[in-house]
């Protein structure tokens, strides 16, 4: 017998599992809600399923409007871009734009533009276009969000202001992976790691996931603040080192270290759990806490956190007078030199 969730657009709270007649009668009071069960590769809109075509009458009707996306339902909807992912250990993502199309990224993201591509520096996240009836405070509270998340107070737009197509580039700011995500097929959001956001379609908006649990947001490797990303369109988040993509199935829960979560939808519940015993604690060399993810819904891991590398950068930096101590061989200041690490 299937087991079937069910969730709204633009909300994280899942309903389920049901059976198959408390889902139908589920429907019939939510028509709107997108649902999953085993053997569905995603989150799909419940009135396209054919075990559902009576709670809306005769059939499935043919009049309702669009499922609105977390975006749609605040108006803005994204810009629909071609895009090619370029290289493996330190990629880029070219996006191609038609006239009058745009694009936001991070500052600094940029590689290369077409000369037709005009830029322009916006307050916030760039995600509602010039005269859409958006305050001075609206504009206020997108730039504070981005700034908490640990992102710069102002986007970059780039707008294909020509004719034909046109092309414009964003590099990974370090050696990892770019994922290329539509919003539209994972329910309207992903949840992120923060300073992962590179560049997406205008009308994707970036926002505050706050961990609820007072633990996985102290421990969990991603604090209380991730990033959350709401709308329709392709976003481009960078993932340090090779990135692992796992579905997982309704109360399927897998153990990640803390710092390998790089993103996920919103219906996979995170919490933390210790590692294992005092021993395994103090010299496992994996910390105290590990994070578990649990289903359904797709997560994305990276197997090079930043913090990792940072820390090993910082280990093999040279010291006390800069030379680099703790390293080379028992020879001392001739171990060193004959290993190639003596600066002469």
């Amino acid at each position: 017998m299937s087991q079937w969730f069910f969730i709204q657009p633009g909300q994280t709270e899942r309903t389920g599992p049901l059976d198959p007649e408390a889902a139908f009668d589920h429907v019939k009071s939510h028509p709107d809600a997108l649902c999953w069960r085993q053997g569905l590769s995603g989150w799909q809109p419940a009135r396209a399923m054919p075990e559902f075509a009576e709670a809306f009458g005769a059939g499935l009707p043919d009049d309702l409007p669009p499922i609105p996306s977390a975006a749609q339902s605040s108006r803005m909807v994204a810009d629909d871009i071609d895009y090619r992912i370029v290289g493996n250990d330190m990629p880029f993502v070219e996006i191609e734009l038609d006239p009058g199309e745009s694009a936001v990224a991070e500052a600094g993201a940029l590689m290369y533009k077409d000369a037709v591509v005009q830029m322009d520096t916006v307050f916030g996240d760039g995600s509602r276009k010039e005269g859409g009836g958006s305050g001075v405070m609206d504009a206020i509270f997108a730039g504070a969000r981005r700034v908490v998340t640990g992102e710069s107070l102002f986007t970059t737009v780039f707008t294909h202001a020509g004719q034909g197509k046109a092309k414009v580039a964003f590099a990974a700011p370090y050696p990892g992976t770019v994922i290329p995500l539509r919003l539209s097929e994972h329910g309207g959001r992903i949840i992120c790691q923060k300073d992962s956001f590179l560049a997406g379609a205008r009308g994707v908006k970036l926002g505050i996931f706050f961990q609820k649990r007072i633990l996985t947001g102290l421990f969990g490797g991603e604090g209380f603040i991730m990033q959350q990303l709401d709308g329709d369109g392709w976003v481009f988040v960078h993932a340090g080192g090779t990135l692992v993509e796992r579905e997982l199935r309704a109360g399927e829960r897998i153990d990640v270290d803390t710092g390998c979560v790089a993103a996920f939808e919103s219906t996979i519940n995170m919490d933390i759990r210790p590692v294992g015993g005092i021993k395994s604690m103090l010299f496992g060399g994996e910390g105290v806490f590990l994070a578990t993810l649990s289903g359904p819904g797709k997560v994305w891991l990276q197997s090079l956190p930043f913090s990792r590398m940072a820390g090993r950068m910082l280990a093999a930096a040279p010291q006390a007078g800069g030379k680099n101590v703790g390293e080379g061989s028992v020879l001392g200041g001739l171990g060193r030199i004959l290993d190639g690490d003596s600066p002469f």
